[in-house]
């Protein structure tokens, strides 16, 4: 004990030391290396010294490029550009005689994901690759600053142990995989550090603004988006994944300032069950190197404690369904330049040698267990194909007949991870429900990525464990609300495969009958159909909304919710209106009806029941307390995918703004502690006067506690246990969080909310225990969970009882206006396509909502 206190106060003397020294190149590289002098240093290019300051993503560009000049070791290439434009790089490090063959030694190595050609290899003359990923989150910085040191040593170092590390390995870094996210946190904390450097966690540089730097423009966290692919930062660094297929990807974190350092494997029990267990013990037998490093150099450190390997769409779980090993680091932060902590001072050069440390440790490892890497990723593709011949399912099929938008998107992300995929030859009908060529995709189960294309369509209710880092569920069809089906060997033959897609094209729109001096007319099935109407809109046209269904002269039957354009009484003459038509059609895949007469069957296109709409004028409440994912998952739905003009307000300016330019507000998870008392009477003026409020999450509960609409909640169970064993403290509150799992819900498809949807069932996605109670009036609850409705997921037996019956959206009547409350966010991680529209109806469709279908303004204040 006495020997272990020594060794804790050293290290905490020796880590506080650095507080407010700088750190010299001396400080980071290893004792035993000499140094090409002709390879400028970090400090020869920035004009300081690494840890100094926090690298702007400028300063690492101007970096890795000059780098990249004077090294013969060293190609760059840039794979994308972020939301801001800013580009992303990644370096290829190995010998030049390496680069010479890089191509024909890519090639090779990509055989080894080939079962049907991998056998013949010989890895002993193969280099092993290995991937660097620094700072997904970029108010994670010490990754990206480690990034510097990692590229000049390799550039550098000389001898013949760094001849051999290159030559056998061929090493891809991408030094900043969030650009937007790093340069806001470096702006923020290098206009907040003095001269002399402040430790006091009190001070405005640990303080960092909303919404903070961790995500990247639209506030996405990038480290769960490897399998969704929504962002260009994700799509273009997988397509170099899979061009390279590497063997390890690091992936470097921080986590709060009192910890140490983690490197995985993480809690064995939270391991996906599709990950083989071989590659749990490459992990943990590269996790030796790691462990022998930090000790060289004093740090503290611990594995296997925290941290999971289940969600494959983050950075370090991703490669673990690829064949490869993905490695988590997570670092201590010194969220700025130097903190106290409970460990003492920590200082910013310190987080980042840690970093660098494990970057060469990682090196190390994959020299010294390049031919076991190799065989893993050799033997897991192989295994693949073997479990997917005994598997039950034999493909998936999925599509839409009334929307093959949503279809297409969900294919293209598919195919993006290597996947192959078809159209079926020709019809053919599962479960009641036909698919066509038209309309469909089939997946086969019997290829190299066979365990990805489980993890993407499996529906999974049991679990080792009850403790999610992340979402215990993500079953893309559910996701995506498409008809979907498992093809068994009874109904899947090969002969049902049509054309294998190269390119998975967006589905075309068309406008059917030509000019109209009448009207056109669209149905609300299609995704990008508000889209469509928000283009008609913007072009000052008039249009309306059908709540009733109705038949035309031709035939075709218009469901509910289905947009009336008439031609007469239009800013536009009949023939622009007609090129619009043709044109909102072809931009959104949807197919625009011209109408020649306004007789037709069911109501009249005349009818009192089809009601003008309003564009929305929207704005979204940001700041202080607000879930700024969510929040920029509503920004980026609009914004990006819909191009609505959207309005970003600060939540405290509700407190002495002007509300009467808005229409409709959009409230995302949060607090909202910053709106005063005299904000609340603003925001219940705004309502009365017609306005819709939108409201998501704990923001339903804020609205409900100061008595902004009518909303009620489940209170929680009581534990019937008056005493509990202390160490189970943290496994059993933890088993009662829902960490993400899908849900089944009931829709009225004749509200309003409902429009578009032709199926009453509705998979939604819950990442939350907010269990609303059911309007009195029969109304004003248009989405409510089934009583047994777990999909997919992890929840627990007391949380499902509550979730079952419960309201999934109410809706409350305040004079003119409405108040529409969700407890779920319908537009998570922006690749829940199919729940997107309940909150584009909420938008376009809330001034229309019946007054009496709600609780009236009387009630609210009983």
């Amino acid at each position: 004990m006495k020997k272990f206190y020594a060794l804790a106060v050293a290290a905490l003397v020796f880590i506080s030391q650095w507080a407010t020294a700088q750190a010299d190149l001396s400080y980071y590289l290893p004792k035993d290396v000499t140094y090409n002098k002709e390879i400028p240093t970090p400090k020869d290019i920035l004009g300081y010294q690494v840890g100094e300051w926090h690298v702007s993503h400028d300063q690492l560009v101007m970096y890795v490029r000059q780098m990249a000049q004077v090294s013969d070791r060293i190609s760059i290439e840039e794979y994308g550009r972020t939301h801001e434009n800013r580009p992303l790089y990644l370096l290829t490090v190995t010998t030049p005689e390496n680069h010479k063959n890089i191509q024909s030694i890519k090639e090779q190595h990509k055989k080894l994901t080939d079962p049907g050609a991998s056998g013949n290899l010989d890895t002993k003359k193969m280099p092993g690759v290995v991937w660097m990923g620094f700072s997904v989150h970029g108010n994670e910085p010490s990754g990206s600053n480690a990034s510097l040191l990692s590229i000049y040593h390799l550039a550098a170092a000389q001898g013949p142990d760094i001849e051999k590390l290159l030559s056998e390995t061929i090493i891809l870094i991408d030094p900043s995989i969030n650009p937007d996210g790093l340069n806001r946190f470096a702006s923020w904390v290098n206009t907040h550090r003095g001269k002399n450097l402040v430790t006091d966690p009190n001070s405005e540089e640990f303080a960092e603004a909303w919404p903070r730097g961790r995500s990247n423009h639209y506030w996405f966290d990038l480290n769960r988006d490897w399998l969704p692919l929504q962002h260009p930062e994700s799509r273009g660094r997988l397509a170099k994944f899979h061009e390279w297929k590497p063997n390890v990807l690091t992936d470097h974190h921080e986590m709060g300032t009192n910890s140490t350092f983690f490197f995985q494997p993480g809690i064995p029990s939270r391991n996906h069950p599709l990950t083989p267990a071989k590659n749990y013990d490459l992990t943990k037998k590269i996790a030796g190197f790691h462990a022998k490093a930090l000790d060289k150099i004093g740090s503290f450190y611990y594995t296997e404690e925290s941290f999971d390997d289940f969600y494959y769409g983050k950075g370090s779980t991703y490669p673990d369904v690829n064949g490869a090993i993905g490695i988590l680091f997570e670092q201590a932060s010194s969220r700025g330049h130097a903190q106290e902590s409970v460990n003492g001072v920590l200082s910013f050069p310190f987080t980042i040698r840690n970093q660098f440390t494990t970057t060469l440790s990682t090196l190390e490892a994959v020299q010294n267990m390049r031919e076991e890497l190799l065989a893993h990723q050799r033997d897991f593709y192989k295994e693949s194909i073997k479990e997917a011949k005994k598997a039950p399912v034999s493909a998936y099929v999925f599509g839409s007949d009334k929307d093959k938008a949503r279809a297409y998107h969900l294919a293209e992300i598919i195919k993006q991870h290597q996947i192959d995929i078809y159209r079926p030859k020709e019809n053919f009908t599962v479960n009641k429900v036909t698919y066509t060529p038209e309309n469909s995709y089939i997946v086969p189960t019997n290829q190299p990525q066979y365990k990805l294309i489980e993890g993407m369509f499996e529906r999974r209710t049991s679990f080792q464990d009850s403790l999610f880092y992340d979402v215990s569920a993500w079953t893309l069809p559910l996701a995506f609300n498409l008809e979907h089906a498992n093809l068994t060997s009874k109904n899947f033959k090969g002969s049902l495969l049509g054309q294998k897609l190269e390119t998975v094209d967006f589905p075309k729109g068309q406008l059917v009958g030509g000019n109209s001096a009448y009207a056109y007319a669209f149905e609300w099935h299609g995704y990008y159909a508000p889209r469509a109407l928000n283009t008609i809109l913007g072009k000052g046209l008039q249009a309306r909304v059908a709540s009733e269904k109705f038949t035309g002269a031709e035939g075709k039957q218009f469901d509910y919710g289905t947009i009336l354009i008439p031609v007469a009484g239009q800013s536009l003459n009949p023939e622009q209106i007609q090129q619009l038509m043709a044109q909102v059609a072809q931009d959104n895949g949807i197919t625009v009806y011209a109408m020649n007469t306004g007789f037709t069957s069911g109501i009249n296109l005349g009818s009192p029941g089809i009601y003008n709409l309003n564009q929305p004028k929207i704005a979204m409440l940001i700041g202080d307390g607000v879930n700024s994912n969510d929040a920029g998952e509503a920004w980026h739905l609009l914004d990006n995918r819909f191009n609505i003009n959207t309005s970003l307000v600060n939540a405290a300016s509700v407190n002495n703004i002007d509300l009467s330019r808005y229409n409709v507000l959009v409230m995302a998870d949060g607090s909202y502690n910053t709106i005063t008392e005299n904000g609340k009477n603003r925001l219940r003026i705004w309502i009365q006067q017609g306005g819709t409020l939108i409201a998501m999450g704990n923001a339903t509960r804020w609205l409900a506690g100061n008595k902004i609409g009518n909303f009620s909640f489940k209170k929680g169970e009581e534990s019937e246990q008056s005493r509990k064993p202390y160490a189970l403290m943290s496994n059993t509150n933890g088993a009662q969080v829902i960490g993400g799992a899908i849900f089944e819900t009931d829709i009225d498809l004749t509200h309003p909310l409902g429009y578009g949807y032709y199926n009453s069932k509705l998979p939604v996605f819950r990442d939350n225990t907010l269990f609303m109670e059911p309007s009195s009036s029969p109304y004003a609850n248009p989405l409510v969970y089934t009583a047994k409705p777990l999909l997919s997921g992890y929840i627990s037996k007391p949380n499902l009882k509550q979730l079952g019956n419960s309201v999934a959206i109410n809706i409350s009547a305040l004079g003119s206006g409405k108040v529409i409350a969700m407890t779920d966010n319908p537009n998570f991680r922006a690749f829940w396509y199919g729940t997107n529209k309940l909150f584009l109806n909420s938008i376009f469709f809330g001034q229309i909502i019946s007054g009496n279908s709600a609780r009236a303004e009387e009630e609210a204040h009983d």
